[in-house]
């Protein structure tokens, strides 16, 4: 079990916007994932993309090779010289990042999610490791091996609901901590959405996310949240998700969480990844790209995830 900053019961704590120490240990989680290496691109330039093809029923599609797709950056296509089907690699381990907001507004839910996080654990048996993230006020992290899970399902049997949630800083200290580690990086998030407490804003995360190498999930417990805080939490946890590739889901029953556990579950161990060294040199700033079938006939009514885009410091662009 990895113990955070200092191995003191395997957890980092921060409380956040509760002094300048916290301010500057979040601050300083954008800074690291933004200007530290780029996870995103690796050391010999190579970008990758997760992709996720699905067809009409929401079931991806498998059995495509790299020939079967097209990569563009800002509008100019690429080479892929990198492709692999399925979640396996012994290169780059599968990394599983787990959010779970324990504040108190998550009172009515917390118990099924509880719950839920263990479940998907168990079922997720391609992680190499989980660093789990619990949050109200206060954010806690700690990693934990499979030798170690028993701990891991204690300290999330253990949690109570707190007071206000500082969800954004959450994200920042998970994206701190994944930042400097090789790996496939795949984050579930368990939150009904709303932030009250944070240090850094929405624009902050979507910047690290950017600058990130992290596949994001949402299961998004929004039917206790007064209609007006719903939409907007929802509109914002669907940005986050699809700014990464990944996918947000709002169930509204407990076999509705089955099924986006499912869902989750089979993109995860069913996903293509497509790498390439961009023809141009990217600059500094952000960079679009696409990510199309070769032949969109042969398939009709598919949908691809992917990144948006991604981000490069302008200390690495010189490099």
């Amino acid at each position: 079990m990895w113990t955070g900053r200092a191995k003191i019961r395997g957890i980092m704590t921060c409380r956040a916007g509760a002094s300048a120490a916290a301010l500057a240990l979040l601050v300083s989680a954008g800074v690291v994932v933004l200007a530290a290496g780029q996870q995103f691109r690796s050391a010999t330039g190579v970008v990758r993309l997760p992709v996720i093809v699905t067809d009409r029923e929401g079931g991806v599609v498998r059995g495509l090779t790299r020939e079967s797709f097209e990569v563009f950056e800002g509008g100019v296509r690429q080479d892929v010289q990198y492709f692999a089907e399925g979640g396996a690699d012994d290169a780059l381990p599968l990394r599983l990042g787990l959010l779970l907001d324990t504040s108190g507004s998550m009172e009515l839910d917390l118990k099924d999610a509880m719950t839920a996080v263990i479940r998907f654990v168990n079922a997720c048996d391609e992680a190499a490791d989980v660093t789990f993230v619990d949050f109200d006020r206060t954010v806690q992290l700690g990693r934990f091996s499979p030798q170690s899970y028993p701990m891991l399902y204690g300290r999330i049997r253990s949690r109570r609901p707190g007071d206000t949630t500082a969800l954004y800083d959450a994200l920042g200290v998970y994206l701190q901590a994944a930042g400097g580690r090789r790996g496939q990086h795949v984050l579930l998030l368990y939150t009904d959405g709303g932030d009250t407490a944070s240090s850094i804003t929405f624009s902050d995360v979507v910047r690290m996310l950017r600058a990130a190498d992290v596949l994001v999930y949402v299961v998004g417990y929004l039917e206790h949240q007064p209609g007006s805080a719903r939409v907007y939490q929802q509109m914002q946890m669907t940005r986050l998700a699809n700014e990464t590739g990944g996918e947000a889901f709002f169930p509204a029953s407990l076999d509705a969480v089955d099924q986006a556990y499912d869902r989750i579950l089979e993109r995860i161990r069913f996903r293509y990844t497509l790498g390439y060294v961009p023809s141009t040199p990217p600059d500094g700033g952000y960079h679009r790209v696409e990510v199309k079938l070769a032949s969109p006939d042969d398939h009709p009514g598919v949908r691809i995830r992917t990144r948006a885009g991604y981000h490069v410091h302008a200390s690495d662009a010189r490099r």
